[in-house]
């Protein structure tokens, strides 16, 4: 082996060393004052167009010899758009950022990518009084295409557009790199600082479907975002200030008068929320004593800074049921983190005169904003947008984030629409540096179409949510008769991977914009677009290899030495569609739409039982049942398969099994 690489790399040496000669020998040829000197200017131009030649053809040979020398999986998409773009400024060197579409083919006829930018471009042209059309620059993008590794042959159909074929053997390394060095992400320019508010529940009161839904988005964009290489903070905004905390303060000291020496057996938050709502509500005395706690809890007074900290610590309890059951890790940093920085973000914008009073009230108008923020009440106290001011202001300055996501609900795109406008009216931020964005989603209803809530009317706790989920898994899995065939411990491991796994895929399948439906029915069926159909599909993928005898050792071998053959057409239907991931992944980073990677991970399931279907991966004895032979290539196809839905599944927060 070391001695082919040395051979390698002698080649490879000795044809970039001719390939530099040659070039000097054409810029030589180009000098006039040599020209002049050499009485046959025909036969120069002759050997000057062969030299030319050749350098092409060792430069395309350099390029196809050459070993992949990245780890990374390849965006082909990308490099193609690369090619292209190369190509159309050559051809076009006039206009400026002419328009780049190149997509996936979706019928096989047609090529694999297609690239539309003709059509577009006729019309810039058109408007600068050129007539041309798109068929014409077709061909001219096709005459300035750079040499490339990836292309096979392009053709031009209907009004202009570029069908592209790749090479078989482009994509048959690629999908060997995958093997060997695992999924990899793509290589990141640099390593960004990135902050995710999700989740954000109120201290004292129940998760709900609304935080679920916050919980699982945000969750999901961290472990994008991470697996990409950046450098994540995901931060827990919790309820944990304000005047609520004056009344359970004051609730706390008559219903336990020791909570300062004996922790207080607080079992049900809620019940003591809604207690002391109604005390507030209806006695006077009561309210006039709640408002004194918030005074002496702002002052920060040692006893009153310990009873907030044992309500914080009771909701904390409950808060962390519902992270270990959905698998997810938070930093909490809630209102209270800010209150300090509060005053001087007040002190900065009314400095800079962007302060205006109104009615004792200090609000800031910000421009193509018909709604002002209060930053200051009337009585002197902050607000929520303060607080949201302190915080983006914290995240840029002290933290450098160079990308911050809030993961609400739609219902607050105006509120943080507004907040974001001010920090960049003060000059904190510059949105073609830094990425602020509101991630927002739409409510979650329950089967008759209205808002998700109790028969009696109230909202679903989110623990008892899953503990539904997880009951109706369980009742799946024995209606199936699994249990027995799994061992008790694999059994509840496929309920929790499955329960929590099918309430997850069932928000993030869907457009985080639109409103969902929550039906345990639909998520836990296994057939269509659902965690359960996809568990089970990656469960029998995995199987295959342990049914066929090959061990990890032999496979790891076998993407080293064997070729991937994709002959046959669901071959290579599958091997493109396993080379889509990092294309799918950058299509989520630009518009942070999840759904989009559930749908990709449907279509290879969906792609692989084609292929399977049609391609013999193990063939066996008919009579005895014995293996007769094993294509490996396609046992390949089915690691790298299985390889690339492990990782979706990793992003989508979901925890597939071996055994189900």
């Amino acid at each position: 082996m070391g001695e082919r690489v040395s051979e390698h790399t002698a080649r490879l040496q000795q044809q970039e060393r001719e390939i530099q000669s040659l070039s000097a020998e054409i810029e030589s040829l180009k000098n006039p004052q040599n020209l002049n000197l050499l009485p046959r200017l025909d036969e120069l131009r002759e050997e000057n167009a062969k030299l030319k030649y050749r350098l092409n053809i060792l430069k395309r040979s350099l390029q196809e010899d050459a070993p992949p020398c990245s780890k990374s999986m390849t965006n082909i998409n990308q490099r193609l758009q690369q090619v292209f773009g190369a190509a159309i400024h050559t051809s076009f060197p006039e206009l400026d950022n002419p328009p780049l579409a190149v997509t996936p083919n979706q019928q096989a006829k047609f090529g694999d990518y297609q690239c539309n930018s003709a059509m577009a471009i006729a019309q810039m042209l058109k408007a600068k009084g050129q007539k041309v059309s798109p068929r014409d620059i077709a061909e001219k993008i096709l005459q300035n295409l750079p040499d490339n590794e990836l292309i096979q042959r392009t053709e031009i159909a209907g009004p202009g557009f570029i069908n592209i074929h790749l090479k078989k053997n482009f994509v048959s390394k690629l999908l060997s790199n995958l093997l060997v060095n695992g999924v990899q992400p793509p290589p990141l320019p640099s390593r960004k600082k990135v902050v995710v508010d999700f989740s954000s529940p109120n201290i004292a009161k129940e998760m709900h479907v609304g935080h679920l839904r916050s919980t699982i988005i945000g969750d999901s964009m961290c472990r994008l975002f991470e697996f990409l290489g950046y450098d994540v903070l995901r931060l827990n905004h919790v309820g944990d200030w304000g005047t609520q905390f004056g009344m359970l303060i004051a609730h706390l000291q008559d219903k336990f008068p020791d909570y300062l020496t004996v922790s207080p057996p607080i079992s049900d938050l809620q019940a003591f929320y809604k207690e002391s709502k109604k005390r507030f509500d209806e006695d006077e005395d009561f309210k006039k004593r709640a408002y004194q706690c918030v005074v002496r809890l702002q002052s920060k007074e040692p006893d009153f800074i310990r009873a907030w900290n044992q309500i914080c610590d009771v909701s904390r309890k409950e808060f962390q049921k519902v992270y270990d059951c959905l698998d997810v890790k938070l930093i909490e940093r809630g209102e209270s983190y800010y209150q300090d920085l509060m005053t001087a973000v007040v002190k900065e914008f009314e400095e800079k005169g962007l302060v205006e009073l109104d009615e004792g009230r200090k609000i800031v108008f910000c421009p193509g904003q018909s709604i002002p923020l209060t930053i200051v009440k009337s009585d002197g106290g902050y607000t929520y947008d303060t607080s949201d001011l302190a915080a983006i202001h914290q995240r840029i300055f002290q933290e450098k984030a160079d990308i911050i996501i809030y993961v609400t609900d739609s219902g607050q795109g105006v509120h943080f629409q507004v907040v974001f406008a001010a920090a960049r009216m003060i000059g904190w931020y510059d949105p073609q540096v830094t990425r602020v964005e509101h991630a927002g989603f739409g409510v979650v209803l329950g089967e008759d179409k209205k808002k998700f809530k109790t028969r009696s009317g109230d909202t679903v706790r989110l623990m008892d949510l899953l503990e539904e989920g997880l009951k109706r898994c369980k009742d799946k899995l024995l209606e199936k008769e699994r249990d027995k065939v799994l061992t008790p411990q694999e059994l509840a491991k496929a309920q929790s991977a499955v329960a929590f796994g099918c309430i997850k895929y069932a928000d993030l399948s869907h457009n985080r914009i639109n409103d969902y439906v929550f039906s345990f029915d639909k998520m836990l069926d296994d057939r269509g677009n659902t965690a359960a159909y996809l568990l089970y599909a990656f469960t029998r993928i995995r199987s295959i290899t342990r049914l066929a005898n090959i061990d990890e050792a032999a496979l790891r071998k076998a993407a080293e030495t064997t070729e991937i053959l994709l002959d046959h057409e669901k071959e290579w239907k599958l091997g493109k569609t396993i080379l889509r991931f990092p294309e799918i992944l950058q299509k989520i980073l630009d518009d942070l739409l999840l759904h989009t990677l559930c749908d990709y991970l449907y279509e290879l399931a969906t792609t692989f039982t084609e292929f399977y279907d049609s391609c013999y991966c193990v063939e066996k004895d008919r009579q005895t049942g014995e293996v007769v032979k094993i294509n490996m290539w396609r046992m390949l196809l089915c690691e790298a398969t299985a390889a690339i839905m492990a990782k979706c599944f990793d992003i989508l927060g979901i925890s597939p099994v071996e055994r189900m």
